[in-house]
């Protein structure tokens, strides 16, 4: 059996070792050679190449006298050191500390010193060099880590960062003047805000205004003919893009007295409400007062609107019909402000045509239309249905004809409707043949939508077949207006017959909106969570709809017999029989919109007004 060591003799002989190693050797023996001594930023006689930054945070020609000041003052500070040689004025004017955004003169002092082109910088105070902390630290860190290091003096707080225990005095002031700048921001929002309470609003210069003594808002006679000109322009469908090169053509100058326009500065004249005599404040925010950069206001902020603040230059109507068109071409669909069609005779009196590229019109627009024909607005004319049976025939008095939704589709008029398209069959196709072209109208009352021929050049057209084929209508403009209207669901699909009704030479499609089947997307039924596609190389499987049919079939099968088989008796001759009526048209608060051609004389009579101006 071994003998057992003794640990503890040996843990004592390690620590003796330690402390002999550590007593050290000799200075007899040991030759120091001294580190070179910390530069002396108050004593140095080093040749410096030094750079001044200095920085005012408005444009107000009351601060123009502080910018110069601080330059001269540079020069002199940094020419009074026979040692130091002045390599820039480094000077940003109404620049914020708070971000270096368009601080162009500082970038460029920064780079200068990654180039070698200068040893040491010189500002006034840390707000001047910096208000954000992260800015200010970050920049001290990376000129101080440079080869040689670039240190940089702070006058006011009387810090130079090569100094081994400034960071944490530079760190302290940098966070205390981005802290003021936040009071600041802070302050300023709150006064703008008590501001605009009281219906005191910032009025800027603005094209077709000038400014009367007290800042109120006045009318340029001259330059309100652009601003109309470019509104009825617009009215009477000319694209921005089209106007500003009408204007640059004509020569007529921006507010800052430029001749070259944009689309975007066409654009901001066509949107801006104070054309309409409006004021409307706070239409943007910044909600972070380091980057300064600006937010659309989506109900963040308070905002406040004044109506007649001052004298206009565009009626109130024509501003908010073309903010209708401007919206409008988020679809893809440009032009003239349209007008809303009530058929006021025929077969479809009372049915309200469709504008299949304009989404203006609201659910209530549609009901006052079709309303304004008269109170009780009738279609599809028929006679009281008398029912008698001849002697040998079958009495099927009290019998059903079974709903033809509840069999197969095949044979039937059926159009299928989903929130952005519309689908007509083939069988819809094929009985209006050579029609590549229809029209689509809607009687919001009776819950009914119908199909004609569309007339040649008309603006409500839609190409529902080619090549004798059915096909799909883009519908986003105004399907989700008529989803509204008929109270549907918006994830589900809807499938309607028709009843095709014929003269000799017109034909319409009637389709009764109450016996819509409902196409529900099954995952909206099921309990289990529906889960996407992961591989993208695999087909992607079609949503399985469920029918559902409406609760009032409950107890029925489908209607009489024989209404379900009786015929419109009219004479076709009669004036009921009229499909194609254009009819009239019905405005309700837009009574007062420029028309198309009242926008063409406009235009006539402000080039007329300008020519005489420049001659």
């Amino acid at each position: 059996m071994e003998p057992q060591k003794d640990t503890t003799k040996d843990a004592k002989t390690i620590k003796q070792k330690i402390r002999e190693r550590y007593k050290g050797v000799s200075e007899d023996v040991l030759d120091v050679i001294p580190a070179a001594p910390h530069e002396d930023f108050y004593k140095s006689d080093i040749h410096k190449r030094v750079a001044a930054y200095c920085r005012v945070s408005t444009d107000d020609p009351n601060q123009t006298s502080s910018y110069e000041l601080q330059k001269n003052h540079y020069e002199d500070f940094i020419n009074s050191r026979a040692n130091w040689e002045l390599v820039d004025i480094y000077a940003d004017e109404g620049i914020s500390g708070t971000s270096l955004q368009h601080r162009d003169s500082f970038i460029r002092m920064i780079d200068d010193c990654r180039a070698g082109k200068i040893d040491m910088i010189v500002t006034k105070s840390v707000s001047r060099f910096a208000r954000n902390i992260i800015d200010c630290i970050g920049y001290v860190r990376q000129l101080k880590a440079a080869e040689p290091p670039i240190g940089v003096y702070f006058e006011t707080e009387n810090i130079f960062t090569l100094d081994e225990n400034s960071e944490m005095a530079l760190s302290f002031i940098a966070t205390l003047a981005q802290e003021e700048s936040h009071t600041k921001s802070e302050i300023m929002n709150s006064s703008i805000e008590m501001r605009f309470k009281r219906g005191i609003f910032l009025t800027p210069v603005l094209l077709g205004y000038d400014h009367d003594e007290e800042g109120n808002l006045v009318i340029n006679e001259d330059e309100a003919n652009t601003v109309q000109l470019i509104f009825f322009a617009y009215l009477y469908g000319y694209s921005t893009a089209m106007i500003a090169d009408a204007l640059t053509e004509l020569a007529r100058l921006t507010k800052k007295g430029n001749q070259s326009w944009s689309a975007s500065s066409v654009y901001e004249i066509l949107t801006n409400e104070r054309y309409c005599g409006d004021v409307l404040a706070r239409k943007t925010f910044t909600p972070n007062y380091l980057n300064h950069k600006s937010k659309k206001n989506n109900h963040d902020r308070n905002q406040y609107r004044q109506k007649n603040h001052h004298a206009a230059i565009i009626s109130r109507e024509d501003f908010f019909a073309v903010q209708k068109v401007i919206r409008n071409e988020k679809y893809g669909n440009k032009g003239y402000f349209p007008e809303m069609h009530v058929v006021n005779d025929g077969l479809l009196r009372g049915f309200v045509t469709v504008h299949p590229k304009w989404a203006g019109f609201s659910e209530d627009d549609y009901y006052l239309a079709s309303d304004s024909i008269n109170e009780g607005v009738s279609c599809i004319p028929s006679k009281p249905l008398e029912v008698s049976v001849k002697k040998g025939d079958f009495d099927l008095r009290g019998y059903e004809l079974v709903r033809s939704q509840f069999m197969t589709s095949f044979g039937k008029l059926s159009v299928t409707i989903s929130s952005s398209t519309v689908s007509f069959n083939k069988v819809c196709v094929d009985k209006m043949p050579g029609v590549p072209k229809i029209e689509l109208l809607v009687m919001p009352e009776k819950r009914l939508l119908a199909i004609r021929k569309a007339p040649a050049g008309s603006h409500y057209a839609l190409t529902w077949s080619k090549n004798y084929y059915p096909k799909t209508i883009s519908g986003s403009a105004f399907l989700p207006t008529l989803y509204k209207l008929f109270g549907w669901r918006k994830d589900s699909n809807y499938r309607i017959t028709g009843t095709m009704y014929r003269s000799e030479e017109d034909t319409v499609i009637i389709y009764d909106v109450k016996d819509a089947v409902l196409l529900i997307p099954e995952e909206i039924l099921s309990d289990e969570p529906v889960t996407a596609d992961i591989d993208t190389d695999l087909p992607r499987k079609k949503t399985k709809r469920i029918t559902a049919y409406p609760a009032n079939w409950a107890g029925t099968f489908g209607e009489s017999y024989y209404r379900s088989k009786a015929q419109i008796t009219n004479d076709p001759s009669s004036q009921e029989w009229v499909i194609g009526s254009t009819g009239t048209v019905y405005r309700t608060d837009n009574a007062v919109v420029t028309t198309q051609k009242e926008a063409a004389d406009q235009i006539k009579n402000i080039l007329t007004k300008i020519g005489e101006n420049n001659g």
